[in-house]
């Protein structure tokens, strides 16, 4: 096969074989040793199945994201260390991979966010990533410098245009407004380019996978060539990579893909375009759910946890977080703990008690009276004249968070808090009370979508209690309260939440949109301003929706509000 000539730069070398792999893989940041091994493992797996190419997703080799790692020499020292480890253990397939270089500029940051191409046991090729993104949970113009100039590569008869996550996300033919002026895969495809390969690590949210879907095709439609992308699978903090990598021939059609939510390898012809599909999963509380168990999973195994604990307040939130946590480490190493207090009503006990029987999980039963009690004597007499108000309702929450952490102590076990998207996005929950934990599993998760999975969940395996489904949901802090006391329906409160925190929409627009009363638009908006404050202070959470409170929506404490 003879190598090809243009003026673009290019890599010449040839290959006896088309078949190209996709190694989506789960790679943990920081952990060189493990990731390098997956690398291995897949490209061997590749090589005996007659693949001569094998693509592993962005910075594959030291996790992503590293975030302020790549500060730390060492860290970067080791990412080539282990490339060229990685091109010497096999040296018979070549192979791309993701991983951080030093940037050897004068000016600006001092690393790069780059993709390698391991042949013949060695480092044959170099290429950095252009686009830095700058938005949501992304922040990498902190941590990289971008590349200046770009090459391409011979192979499998094709001139190959590799690019990284985002230097695809960038076609003004998709994009009603681009955030770049340079389109990286335009300008390789007029250098002659013919063959787009992406090696991303782009995060799940609801949608996310029919919209990359879409961009991608939009890519290989408008320059009429084939378009790979393998992504990154698996949890890292508070983001869940789905995999579900693609191949789309020339018109934009998907003629290989990878299974979403779990590693896998995918074949794929490169000449004749004829590749594998493997199944996905579909629907949305299908996806969100596996997202969740996913996100725990990795979440706990990554950061040493083997065990979890769950408040069990017989309600459906903490019923819906007990049953992820079942399904990501298995119910043997889950605890239910029931914790009623004086207002507490027979029907949840009952009803935490069958949810746990039901799950298989060790079930505890503590009762905070006594403790609830001794708070308000020894502060009785500081309290002398004042009316019961929300304070004996926040003890109460604390009582339980503070058994919580004690268990959590104890046992070397991670809490797993219970609040959901609608009560943390308007305050509706307590500081050190029901917040306290080290996940918060459906902390991006509406209300009104929690009854969805919950549905889901029974569709499959009827475990949460009826009762649980129906009643009006309610803290119980006080005699026969309900949520709607406090909150405007969730019906409503999970519209005007999600247009305001994901679209960033005037209260007066989404009264206008929805035909909601404007006075109930300004009151949720001001109660989410105004819990600024604890949601700084909460739990880190899982990422299923655009935009989830966190690290990607930044916003100040003390800032007057006038929504």
């Amino acid at each position: 096969m003879r190598t090809l000539a243009f003026p673009f730069p290019l890599l010449r070398f040839t290959l006896n074989t088309v078949k190209i792999a996709l190694g989506q893989i789960n790679p943990t940041v920081g952990d060189f040793s493990g990731n390098s091994a997956k690398i291995i493992d897949f490209s061997r797996c590749a090589q005996a199945a007659g693949a001569g190419l094998i693509l592993f997703p962005e910075l594959s080799v030291c996790g992503y994201p590293p975030r302020d790692l790549v500060e730390r020499p060492w860290f970067v020292a080791r990412n080539r260390e282990t490339v060229e480890r990685i091109a010497a253990e096999v040296p018979g397939i070549a192979i791309i991979c993701g991983l951080a270089t030093p940037a050897h500029s004068q000016t600006g940051k001092s690393v790069m966010n780059s993709a390698a191409l391991l042949r013949e046991g060695k480092i044959a090729f170099l290429q950095s990533k252009m686009l830095l993104p700058t938005y949501d949970v992304f922040d990498e113009m902190r941590n990289f410098a971008p590349a200046k100039t770009q090459e391409l590569f011979a192979m499998c008869g094709n001139r190959m245009a590799l690019t990284i996550c985002e230097d695809a996300w960038n076609d003004k033919l998709f994009w009603p407004k681009r955030l770049y002026t340079l389109d990286p895969v335009e300008a390789l495809i007029q250098a002659g380019g013919n063959f787009v390969l992406n090696i991303s690590a782009s995060p799940f949210w609801i949608g996310k996978r029919k919209f990359r879907r879409d961009m991608l095709a939009s890519i290989a439609r408008h320059h009429k060539v084939p378009v790979a992308m393998v992504n990154q699978v698996g949890g890292n903090d508070s983001l869940v990579f789905d995999g579900s990598s693609l191949v789309l021939n020339r018109e934009g059609e998907v003629i290989a893909q990878g299974r979403s939510f779990e590693e896998d390898l995918v074949y794929f012809d490169s000449s004749t375009l004829a590749g594998e599909m493997h199944e996905q999963i579909a629907g949305d509380e299908a996806s969100v759910y596996q997202a969740l168990v996913l996100g725990t999973r990795d979440y706990m195994h990554k950061c040493s946890f083997q065990k979890a604990i769950v408040g069990l307040s017989g309600g459906i939130d903490s019923a819906l977080t007990a049953v992820i946590a079942a399904d990501a480490v298995g119910p043997e190493n889950v605890v239910g703990v029931g914790m009623p207090g004086p207002y507490s009503s027979q029907g949840s006990i009952d009803d935490a008690c069958a949810l746990a029987a039901n799950l298989k999980i060790r079930f505890e039963l503590l009762s905070i009276n006594p403790a609830y009690e001794a708070y308000r004597e020894i502060l009785q007499p500081v309290f002398r004249g004042k009316k019961q108000d929300v304070t004996e309702e926040n003890i109460q929450s604390r009582a339980r968070g503070m058994l919580l952490m004690a268990l959590s102590n104890k046992f070397g076990a991670i809490v797993l808090s219970t609040g959901n998207k609608s009560e943390l996005g308007v305050g509706y929950c307590t500081l050190y009370g029901d917040m306290v934990g080290g996940l918060a599993i459906i902390s991006d998760v509406p209300k009104t979508l929690v009854y969805r999975l919950a549905h889901y969940v029974n569709s499959r395996r009827p475990v949460i209690p009826q009762a649980s489904l129906e009643k009006p949901p309610s803290a119980e802090l006080r005699p026969d309260q309900k949520d709607s006391d406090s909150l405007p329906p969730y019906e409503i409160l999970d519209v005007v939440l999600e247009d305001y925190v994901e679209d960033s929409h005037s209260a007066e627009q989404i009264a206008a949109d929805h035909g909601f009363d404007i006075e109930i638009v300004r009151r949720v908006l001001r109660m989410v301003d105004r819990a600024e404050y604890k949601r700084q202070q909460a739990a880190p959470g899982i990422k299923i929706s655009p935009k989830a409170f966190g690290y990607g929506r930044r916003f100040p404490i003390a800032a007057k509000s006038e929504a």
